[in-house]
């Protein structure tokens, strides 16, 4: 039964998943088809190379407030390193399926001295506070809806991503606040490095886990909400790439306002849970809020080459990124130190 019961689940979950992406594909083929690509082209031809130096700050600030809380859960990891340790994880995930990206980001942990389990541990609730500011985000959309007196219209659905963060929330405070889910929680990560070492123990990975959260109750006041409010202006950053973009091919304040493409991007964050940041659902819904906010359709073309540059920027200046990153560490490492995880 309780197979069944997994088996049905899992069948579900495919088939919102599929439903979701063929709704997403039909929105992009056809807005594909309704497309002035000649205007498209002129949009992007407005963007300067000192644009691009804009661009590359803002995405470099972007990608440092990233992997900060990095720095505030480990102890020990500066903030240069949790900046390396980020890209290089997120440069992998595009060519390797998971847990690759969590190997590399294990091996690189213990080549500075990190133990696993600590370096697992840290990287979870670094995990946990990002899936919690990025279903928070819509917070700040309703904030910004009912201050300008916008209808919500189909937003209030954003409603289910603030649960979301609110469950998160309330798991992360019983994992650092109890023995007994911080000790499961270390026995779950053991299973799981199991797959890379058949004599690990996760019962010992539970002992682990157990004294790191004993250790990290002294430290949770100082990281989490650090890491929270970290986390929060790495949205900011991300939302000021796309405002620049926009910006940059030419839709000034007259056509979408600030408060316009503000609203729009916070409403859709929570999307990019999808793989590669919600590529093409995202991009969808910003599309569509922000014609909605500017009441024609002249804004598509401009928003799109916004958003193709924004996707440049976020997704592929990443990886590209995460291949020097992950050069810098293989230089600096010292031999014999580049492993898989181990036991500890």
């Amino acid at each position: 039964m309780v197979a069944w019961n997994s088996t049905l689940k899992a069948w579900l979950r495919r088939g919102v998943l599929f439903a979701l992406g063929l709704a997403a594909t039909i929105a992009i083929v056809r807005m594909m088809r309704s497309m002035d690509w000649e205007s498209v082209g002129g949009a992007l031809g407005q963007l300067s190379w000192w644009h691009l130096l804009i661009l590359l700050a803002v995405l470099v600030a972007r990608q440092v407030a990233n992997a900060a809380p990095l720095s505030y859960y480990i102890e020990g990891i500066s903030l240069y390193r949790a900046t390396i340790n980020d890209l290089a994880a997120t440069m992998l995930t595009a060519f390797a399926p998971p847990p690759s990206d969590m190997a590399l980001r294990v091996a690189m942990f213990s080549s500075w001295g990190i133990s696993t389990p600590v370096a697992i541990a840290g990287t979870t609730m670094n995990a946990l506070t990002f899936f919690i500011v990025r279903f928070a985000a819509p917070l700040f959309g309703f904030a910004l809806v009912l201050a300008t007196g916008r209808a919500l219209g189909f937003r209030w659905l954003d409603a289910i991503s603030l649960l979301i963060a609110a469950v998160l929330i309330a798991v992360v405070l019983v994992i650092t606040r109890s023995d007994t889910a911080a000790k499961a929680l270390g026995e779950s990560c053991g299973r799981f490095a199991c797959r890379f070492k058949r004599s690990i123990s996760p019962a010992s990975w539970g002992q682990k886990c157990l004294d790191f959260q004993r250790e990290l109750s002294t430290r949770f006041s100082y990281a989490f909400p650090r890491s929270v409010a970290v986390s929060f202006v790495m949205v900011f950053l991300d939302g000021l790439l796309l405002l620049l973009a926009i910006r940059f091919v030419g839709l000034d304040s007259g056509a979408l306002s600030m408060m316009d493409i503000a609203v729009a991007f916070l409403f859709a964050f929570p999307l990019t849970a999808f793989p590669m940041s919600g590529m093409g659902v995202v991009d969808v819904a910003i599309s569509v809020a922000c014609i909605e906010a500017a009441g024609t359709d002249a804004v598509q073309e401009p928003v799109l080459a916004a958003l193709i540059i924004w996707r440049v920027f976020n997704v592929a200046g990443p990886l590209l990124l995460g291949v020097a990153a992950s050069a810098m560490w293989k230089r600096t490492v010292r031999p014999g130190r580049q492993s898989l995880p181990h036991s500890p």
